[in-house]
Order: C-alpha cells, then sequence, then structure tokens
C-alpha cells in the first residue's frame, strides 16, 4: 500500500499545488491557460517526436494496443450512449455527451504523468497511441452525433468539415505526423535539438498536472449527482473493465500493453469535457462530472495499480 501512495501521492500534491495556486490568486485563470498551451502545443508535441524518433516506430505503432483499446471505449461510448437516449430519455446531444464523458480519457494531462511513474519511458508511447483512439475515433464520434441532435448551424455537412479541419490542427497529432516523418527519413537530429526537445517534454507530466488542479478550481455540481455519478463511475470503473474485456478477446498476451491500456482508461475524462458540455446544454454535469472524477481517480488509480500490482500485470 504504501509502494502505492509512493506513486500516486505526488501526481495528486502537484494537482493540489495547481488549485492552491488558483485557490490563492498566486496565477489567474489567464495564466492558468498559458500554462496549458505551453503542454498542449509545446511539451506533449515535443514528448511525442521524442518517443518517435528514439523507438522503432513498429514499436511505437502497436496494432493490438490500437485494436484493444479502440474496442474497448466503442464499447463504453456505445453503452453510455444506449443508456443515456434509451433508458435516460435524453436527446441524442446529451447522450453524445454522456458517452464522451465516459469514453475518452485526459490521456495527456493526467494518463501520461500517472503512467509514467508506474511504468516509465513505455508511457509515452501508450500516451500516443491512446490519443490517436481519442482523437480520430471516440471525439470526433460524439460531436457528429451531437451536431445530428442539435441540428442547427450548417448541419452535418458542416459538422464534418469542422471537424476534419480541427484534426488538421492538432498539434499531438502533427507531432505524430512530424516524429513519424523524421523517423521514415534516418534522419538523426542535431545533438542541440534533441537535447531541446527533452528539456521541453520532460515539462510536460509535471505542468499538465498543475493544470488540471487550477482547472477544477472553481468548479460546482448543482444538483446533477445524479448524472455527473453515472458518468464518473462509467469513466473510471467501467471504462478500464471495458479494456480489460477487449484485451480478453484479442490475441496478444503482453501485461505491458494491458498495463498501459488500463492506466490511460483510468484517468478522468478529456479535460476540454466541460468546454463541449456547455456547447451541448450540459454545462453543469460536465464540469461536475471532471471535478468529481478527478478527486475520485485519486482512491480509483491506487485500487488500479494495486491490482495489477497483486495479480502480476506489471513487474
Amino acid at each position: 500500500m504504501l509502494e502505492i501512495l509512493a506513486i500516486t501521492t505526488p501526481i495528486f500534491l502537484i494537482i493540489g499545488m495547481g488549485f492552491v495556486a488558483m485557490r490563492l490568486r498566486i496565477v489567474s485563470r489567464e495564466q492558468m491557460q498559458g500554462v496549458g498551451s505551453f503542454v498542449m502545443y509545446f511539451a506533449l508535441p515535443a514528448l511525442v517526436i521524442r518517443a518517435l524518433t528514439q523507438n522503432p516506430l513498429e514499436e511505437v505503432f502497436n496494432v493490438d494496443y490500437l485494436l484493444a483499446y479502440g474496442l474497448g471505449s466503442v464499447i463504453i461510448f456505445s453503452l453510455a450512449l444506449w443508456l443515456a437516449v434509451f433508458i435516460k430519455k435524453k436527446s441524442l446531444q446529451n447522450g453524445a455527451m454522456f458517452a464522451l464523458g465516459m469514453s475518452a480519457s485526459n490521456s495527456a494531462f493526467t494518463g501520461y504523468p500517472v503512467a509514467a511513474m508506474v511504468l516509465g519511458p513505455p508511457a509515452v508511447t501508450f500516451m500516443t497511441l491512446s490519443m490517436i483512439i481519442e482523437n480520430l475515433l471516440i471525439i470526433p464520434g460524439a460531436l457528429i452525433l451531437a451536431e445530428m441532435g442539435r441540428q442547427s448551424g450548417g448541419g452535418l455537412s458542416s459538422t464534418l468539415k469542422q471537424t476534419a479541419s480541427r484534426l488538421i490542427k492538432n498539434p499531438v497529432l502533427m507531432a505524430i505526423f512530424i516524429g513519424v516523418m523524421i523517423a521514415m527519413s534516418g534522419i538523426s537530429l542535431p545533438g542541440p535539438v534533441t537535447k531541446a526537445i527533452g528539456m521541453v517534454a520532460n515539462a510536460a507530466g509535471p505542468a499538465a498536472l498543475f493544470v488540471i488542479g487550477g482547472a477544477i478550481y472553481g468548479l460546482r455540481v448543482r444538483g446533477v449527482i445524479m448524472d455527473v455519478s453515472q458518468i464518473v463511475v462509467g469513466k473510471l470503473i467501467l471504462h478500464p473493465l471495458a479494456i480489460v474485456l477487449a484485451f480478453l478477446i484479442m490475441p496478444t498476451s503482453d501485461p505491458l500493453l494491458l498495463a498501459g491500456a488500463i492506466l490511460f482508461a483510468a484517468a478522468p475524462m478529456a479535460s476540454i469535457y466541460p468546454l463541449l458540455g456547455q456547447r451541448y446544454g450540459m454545462a453543469d454535469v460536465a464540469a461536475g462530472a471532471l471535478m468529481a472524477a478527478t478527486l475520485a481517480s485519486f482512491v480509483t488509480f491506487s485500487v488500479v495499480i494495486g491490482l495489477m500490482s497483486y495479480f502480476g500485470v506489471f513487474s
């Protein structure tokens, strides 16, 4: 137990630092957003490029991981959509937001720092693969369904164009493309460039956790406890279980792949979730779910790490 706390406590201490910094007004909301922009546009792309240029591509783009993580995420997405639309009788756009909250992890800002402390260097590879599934499958799918339910603006065609445009401009996906091109070319980056990339990449984990702490400051749960609870349970418990199920179906037996996938699935929902929730009429639910899931993940991460250690998923 002490070994598990030794892993999780530093992570949540940094999150707490971000929260306290906002609470004491040491940093403003705008300054915190600036740190978040640094992580998203510089630190994470540097992390991805370093991984792609320092490791063989066949090791980075693991098809078994992509298939299993994608299948597990789609299972939870579909289950959440069915629950919201057919059981709870919510609109399609609200159902899409329910599904998004349960199936898209905050891989960059929460999943990676935790996985890095548990698994070490392979964590960046798992982050890259998880974000491919989230950014190319889960998030676009949720946005398309939500827009179909809302039926406003330019309709589905406009939504598809806007989604494609966002994907092209996504800094992490751009970094994947650049990293792959460099790796395939066989070019070795100059020493100073490699060192600079490494220095920026090393800042990704701590800075991301600090931003998460600042993001949950001021969030409130206003009369939406039931919806928030269902989304949090779906994200922190059902999503990891679906990933385990998907790996059992797949022929791969690599415990390291399973460990990485479980840790990323066990992370709270994506940090953009409250912004999308606001757009589709679920502002309070999405904000409350992010706050509750982030706080609850201190317990669930500890349980997940403990169970994986007990069953020998990683050594």
